[in-house]
């Protein structure tokens, strides 16, 4: 019997699905989710999904709804007969509580795989996880996409000279070594210190930036404090144009009123969550549709998907 693929959605961000549905000439497959006056939810496929290889997509990024949609999704595609379900988060929120770094506190990046896999999900895919080890929480097979793919080639196009690649803390210079390695750049590092969640202070630029044009890579951006006080401490020593890029741009309360009003001349960030601030001039979206396309392709077809991010991480 040949296998069918199909491809659903959940409210956190069909725009994107949309696309990757179409890159594979495929169309978004029909469900139907609704809130129960008490706020409930239940979510019903609309058409037959008995023996297909499914992938629902939905990134986890608050509010919790979108992580329970996912949840619930899952479950109804099992109970459904589909074949195989890869859940599709093309942002795994609450990534940030990794480990149980206080007293009494939750790891909450472990109790959402347990959800995940408990639910019923047979296959993860997902792109740029704050922290990489979390693919160890999961005891399905984890495909890990990295949005480097697609950011290297745009600013190689933007052909930014005097360059150099920043990292905003000692946690992300691999992510940032690997884009200065793909645009023949130098490294720079910012050395932090977060006395609280949420609130960051600048401590150290380790590198020259005295002259140069800057840009800073992080996987995530959310309340911009990082990002700001980075390019400000670069400013004073003498950086010239500072751009920044991210994978997800979660951009939460007056982050992006932050970015306006700091040095940070643009944020070049891909389509992973929706933002209600795709107009504003400073920031600019990159699609990573065709890349999700073609790793679920590349999945459906039992084919390697190594080659779609070998050089970039």
């Amino acid at each position: 019997m040949l296998k069918t693929i199909k491809i659903f959605s959940g409210r956190g961000n069909q725009p994107l699905a949309e696309k990757i549905a179409a890159n594979l000439s495929l169309p978004l497959g029909r469900v139907e989710i609704q809130n129960f006056s008490d706020g409930e939810i239940m979510a019903k496929y609309e058409e037959s999904i008995r023996g297909s290889d499914l992938f629902i997509v939905q990134p986890t990024n608050p509010p919790a709804e979108h992580l329970m949609e996912l949840l619930i999704l899952i479950d109804a595609a099992k109970r459904a007969s589909a074949s195989r379900v890869t859940a599709v988060l093309p942002y795994y929120g609450y990534a940030r509580q990794d480990r149980k770094d206080q007293p009494r506190i939750s790891i909450t990046a472990r109790l959402v795989a347990n959800l995940i896999t408990a639910a019923g999900a047979d296959r993860m895919l997902t792109m740029d996880l704050h922290a990489p080890q979390i693919q160890g929480f999961f005891d399905i097979p984890f495909d890990h996409l990295y949005s480097s793919a697609v950011l290297v080639e745009h600013f190689k196009k933007m052909n930014i000279e005097n360059l150099v690649v920043a990292s905003p803390d000692v946690g992300g210079v691999k992510l940032a070594r690997s884009y200065a390695r793909r645009l023949d750049a130098d490294l720079v590092i910012v050395d932090k210190r977060r006395p609280k969640a949420n609130v960051a202070e600048v401590m150290n630029i380790i590198g020259d930036v005295n002259g140069k044009n800057v840009l800073i890579v992080d996987d995530l951006i959310d309340t911009g404090g990082t990002l700001v006080g980075a390019a400000a401490a670069m400013k004073q020593q003498g950086a010239q144009r500072i751009i920044a890029a991210c994978t997800h741009p979660v951009l939460s309360g007056n982050a992006m009123e932050r970015i306006e009003n700091s040095f940070v001349e643009k944020v070049i960030a891909t389509d992973t969550v929706m933002t209600p601030h795709t107009g504003n001039s400073k920031l600019e979206i990159v699609s990573v549709s065709t890349l999700f396309s073609e790793a679920i392709r590349r999945t459906f077809e039992d084919e390697s998907i190594t080659s779609l991010f070998d050089d970039f991480h």
